[in-house]
């Protein structure tokens, strides 16, 4: 069976890709990525990334196209651009078997792993998003209408990080399902701006019913949102306390990636693995955001991160 990873980005997200990948490779040298670029700003993530064989997504027509008939279905009442849902390339691209990571998430390890659930399951996420009932995804009319039923909307997941098998939402599947989403935008709740997880969700409950959240595992997951300030780090690693587990991977959903943000240290060791850290020229490239407060925002998202994430 061909496995492998996924991740979207373009130049914006240079140093990101670089502490994803540093964090990946640590662990797993071999698994096959696939980088799909966001837009055609693209070429210097490609290059830095190509040391750690990243591959680009090898059919840059076909991404297109898709990206074009998703923007066609959607038109500009969802999103202003037509890459905003890139992701959607993963059901197209070379992998029967895939795992997509947002670049704001740094690895402890061989996280291609969790793979091995496909021996039972055909979708996999790792979060706490239902913790927050359909906030951020769905607005209650899916819930009035009976769109999706109770258990269903307990499988809703955050879009940064998520595994399935590429044939159970062929291309043309996938627009039908997207046209449904078009037709009907009362369903989704975008006021958080989460860009295509809304449309995400609905795909993935209409379409596959063996789906599995490794937080609803009959052992306690270890919590993986960088908004949650209990998490203890011990030699670049973390601890969840709550769960007493080590946790798989951290997620920086929602907050910006810079000096004074939960768990810098640690995304900065990733960053900068096997390479020199210029402390003083960091913090120029910093100062123009300096972030010696945690902003109203942080702080409401460290809160949130006690209910949503453990």
């Amino acid at each position: 069976m061909n496995r492998g990873i996924y991740i979207v980005a373009n130049d914006r997200v240079l140093d990101q890709s670089i502490a994803l990948l540093n964090s990946l490779r640590l662990h797993d040298p071999d698994t096959p990525i696939v980088l799909i670029p966001y837009d055609e700003n693209y070429h210097q993530v490609a290059a830095a990334l190509a040391r750690h064989q990243v591959q680009l997504f090898p059919d840059l027509n076909l991404l297109e196209r898709c990206s074009q008939r998703l923007h066609q279905i959607f038109g500009d009442r969802f999103f202003d651009k037509p890459n905003k849902l890139r992701k959607q390339a993963c059901w197209l691209g070379p992998f029967d078997e895939f795992l997509y990571i947002d670049t704001d998430i740094v690895v402890f390890e061989k996280i291609i792993d969790v793979l091995h659930n496909f021996d039972r399951y055909d979708f996999l996420c790792a979060d706490y998003q239902h913790r927050s009932g359909i906030q951020n995804i769905f607005s209650p009319i899916v819930q009035q209408q009976r769109i999706f039923s109770p258990t269903e909307l307990q499988d809703v997941f955050n879009s940064g990080f998520w595994a399935a098998k590429k044939y159970l939402l062929p291309e043309t599947d996938l627009y039908a399902l997207c046209a449904e989403c078009a037709a009907h935008p009362e369903y989704f709740d975008f006021s958080g701006k989460v860009s295509d997880q809304p449309i995400l969700n609905y795909l993935v409950l209409k379409q596959i019913s063996r789906r599995l959240n490794l937080a609803h595992h009959d052992e306690p997951m270890p919590g993986n949102w960088a908004g949650s300030p209990h998490f203890i780090s011990k030699n670049y690693q973390l601890f969840d306390p709550q769960t007493g587990r080590s946790l798989q991977f951290l997620h920086w959903a929602g907050i910006k990636i810079q000096p004074g943000c939960p768990y810098w240290e640690i995304w900065k060791h990733y960053r900068y693995l096997n390479e020199a850290i210029d402390e003083a020229a960091l913090h120029e490239k910093y100062s123009a955001h300096p972030t010696s407060q945690t902003s109203p925002v942080q702080r409401m998202l460290r809160k949130l991160g006690q209910l949503v994430n453990k």
